[in-house]
Parts: structure tokens; C-alpha cells; sequence
């Protein structure tokens, strides 16, 4: 057997494999080598056979530099594992993201320089959690927590919407959401829930430092029992005739405005 080739083998096994996303595979010279100067979490890379040119010589030393084992494999073996992308000869497979235990946030929160929490209390359709990770990566929340129940897990549909936010944001499922938040308020958090009915409007409320923003999911928002463990609640204001909006763009929106708030300098 070739080298790589048990890896080709197993990676093309996979029955339910149905994208490249969903295998964690990265394809191209270019896409491959900003993964490597990102610090993106890459398992190995695979390299056409006797591919020896400038291109991947520098791969080589790029991902040598990153401890990435490259292994050889042959270009028709490349082509069944991305039929559908121009590969160029170069593979690489990124290490995929991982729920966070719940007992793991305390350190999570601790190494960050000005931890946050986004909380979404049962959104249920992976596309909206997705859309929701992405948001959160890009806001820079510390890390995202979800009942472990009724609701959207980390599957490889959640990772795709996410675009690469399920791999920059910890993603915490919890056993008793409420019992989570009250342990954040407990360490100084302040909770801040999104209620399409509430009076505060989240552009006139000043945002704590440490805060904890809950939303609710698509049906019914936020719970009742989780609405009561917040410290307060506000809204989005709206045009009159519409109702609501979808969770992951109300989460963005209300994200943005934490982000705003955030970059304001605080009076002394």
C-alpha cells in the first residue's frame, strides 16, 4: 500500500460523506496554505506523487514549520476524494470541530481578556445554528451555549453554514441551561435575553462588559423559565407590520450592537 493510501481509504469509505465540508477536506494550493498560515487545526496534507515544484516545496516547508505531516498519494486517488474541486494536487484535512464539555468553560472564560457568552436557548434547525456560530465567531464571543437537548447539535450541516465559526467559537452544550446562566451570574456575568415583546429596546440599554446574550428559538423565543433567570430583556425594534425576525438574524443584529457598545470607551 502507497503512502496516505490508508487514510485515502478510510476517508472514502464513508457512506455518509456527501461534501468536502463535511469531510473536513480542503482543496487547492492557496486554500491550503492560508489554512497553514492561519493556525487552522490541520490533521495532514496530501501531495500528488512526485509533485516537486516551487508550490509544494514551500507547502512542505510550511507545514513542517506547523508540525503537518504530508503524505504522497496519486492524483487519481485525489480526484475521488474532491471529484468537484480543482484540487490541484494538494489535499489537506482539517481537524473538525468539536462540542466543548460543559465543565471545560470555566477555562474557557478565564483565558479570554474579556469573555462574553452567547447563549440560544433551543434553536433547532442546524442552519440557524450555523448561521448563529458564524455571527458569534465573527463578533468574537467567547463561547456559545445550547441545552443539550432540543436542540441543534454540532453536525456536519451546522459546520458548513458556519463557514469555518464552528471551528473559531466553542460550542458548549449544557445538561440545565437556566442552572448554566445563574452559574455566570454568579461569577459576575449579567444576562441579558432578546424578547420581541419586551419595552427596553437593545439600542437604547447599555450592555454589560460580561455579558450573557440569550436567544430564544424559532417557534415560541426564549422560555419562560429562561426569560425569569434573566437579568433583564430587550428588543429589536421593528417596522410595525412585521412580526419578527428569523433567530440568527435577530443573534447577529443584537450581537452587533454588544460589539458596538464594546468599542465604545467606557467613561472612567
Amino acid at each position: 500500500m502507497k503512502p496516505g493510501a490508508a487514510g485515502l481509504l478510510y476517508l472514502q469509505r464513508g457512506s455518509n460523506v456527501t461534501s468536502a465540508d463535511e469531510q473536513g477536506l480542503i482543496g487547492g494550493f492557496h486554500a491550503v496554505m492560508a489554512a497553514l498560515e492561519k493556525g487552522r487545526p490541520l490533521l495532514r496534507i496530501w501531495l500528488a506523487s512526485g509533485r516537486r515544484d516551487g508550490r509544494a516545496e514551500a507547502l512542505r516547508v510550511a507545514a513542517d514549520e506547523r508540525g503537518v505531516a504530508i503524505e504522497s498519494a496519486d492524483l487519481a486517488a485525489l480526484d475521488k476524494m474532491l471529484p468537484d474541486v480543482r484540487h490541484q494536487g494538494c489535499i489537506a484535512e482539517r481537524e473538525m470541530a468539536q462540542e466543548q464539555r460543559e465543565s471545560d468553560l470555566p477555562d474557557l472564560l478565564a483565558a479570554a481578556e474579556r469573555p462574553w457568552v452567547l447563549v440560544l436557548d433551543q434553536v433547532q434547525d442546524p442552519h440557524n445554528l450555523g448561521a448563529c456560530l458564524r455571527s458569534a465567531a465573527a463578533a468574537g464571543v467567547t463561547a456559545v451555549l445550547a441545552p443539550r437537548k432540543r436542540a441543534a447539535g454540532l453536525t456536519a450541516a451546522v459546520r458548513k453554514v458556519s463557514a469555518g465559526g464552528a471551528e473559531r467559537v466553542p460550542f458548549v452544550p449544557v445538561t440545565n441551561l437556566t442552572r448554566a446562566i445563574a452559574r455566570l451570574q454568579d461569577e459576575g456575568f449579567w444576562a441579558i435575553g432578546l424578547d420581541g415583546e419586551a419595552e427596553a429596546s437593545i439600542y437604547d440599554t447599555t450592555l454589560p462588559d460580561r455579558l450573557v446574550l440569550v436567544a430564544g428559538g424559532e417557534e415560541k423565543g426564549i422560555r419562560q423559565l429562561t426569560a425569569k433567570q434573566c437579568d433583564s430583556l430587550v428588543s429589536i425594534p421593528m417596522a410595525a407590520d412585521v412580526e419578527s425576525l428569523n433567530v440568527s438574524v435577530a443573534t447577529g443584529v443584537a450581537l452587533f450592537e454588544a460589539v458596538r457598545q464594546r468599542r465604545v470607551p467606557q467613561p472612567s
